[in-house]
């Protein structure tokens, strides 16, 4: 391993029980191809001039390099996962032994060294407007009957606003979407969001 390794990273891999070896040979493919390695979210996060190009991730049934842009990525392999149909920007490329890793060494490190010229060409991903996503109809019925909630709600960021529409249509039975706008009601006159 390249001697760039940062010493506050160095525990995450010490405390791993499941996938240590895994995710070892993920941070030495990181560190070969140049990227800095720095601790964001938790979780090793491997930059590119202080751009995320990619973080190491842990899961009861896989390990994982999630790429950050990993949607502007050619992925011709095919090994690049949309985690949700929520998830617009970042793919998950998955592994459940050491092999497979071993065997898509070249493969990850074309796919990190595309990821940097994306970084470098300052290519974004084109997100969707906050329009475009599912407004639960419970939602729009308590906008419709109540104009100062609706004011609330379109002052908030278009991510806060994003949130709780994701939050809200998720549910699938209309009582619990109900619960969990009356629930959320306080906080949208607060501008506050779902984490806030």
């Amino acid at each position: 391993m390249k001697n760039n390794t940062n010493p506050n990273v160095d525990w995450y891999f010490n405390k791993a029980e499941k996938w240590q070896e895994e995710i070892g040979l993920l941070r030495t493919i990181a560190l070969d191809c140049g990227l800095n390695e720095e601790l964001k979210w938790g979780c090793p996060c491997y930059t590119f001039h202080k751009s995320n190009i990619v973080l190491i991730h842990t899961f009861k049934e896989y390990c994982a390099f999630l790429f950050f842009k990993g949607a502007l990525l050619n992925n011709a392999d095919g090994i690049l996962i949309q985690q949700t149909e929520n998830v617009q920007a970042a793919r998950q490329a998955r592994f459940t032994n050491v092999q497979q890793i071993t065997e898509l060494d070249a493969t990850l490190k074309a796919y990190i060294y595309e990821a940097i010229e994306v970084e470098k060409a300052g290519l974004q991903v084109e997100l969707k407007k906050t329009t475009e996503f599912k407004m639960a109809e419970e939602f729009q019925a308590k906008l419709d009957e109540s104009p100062a909630l609706k004011s609330a709600f379109e002052a908030l960021t278009p991510g806060r606003q994003r949130g709780y529409l994701l939050h809200f249509s998720q549910a699938k039975q209309s009582k619990t979407r109900e619960a969990r706008i009356e629930k959320s009601i306080e906080r949208i006159f607060d501008g506050k969001g779902l984490e806030d």
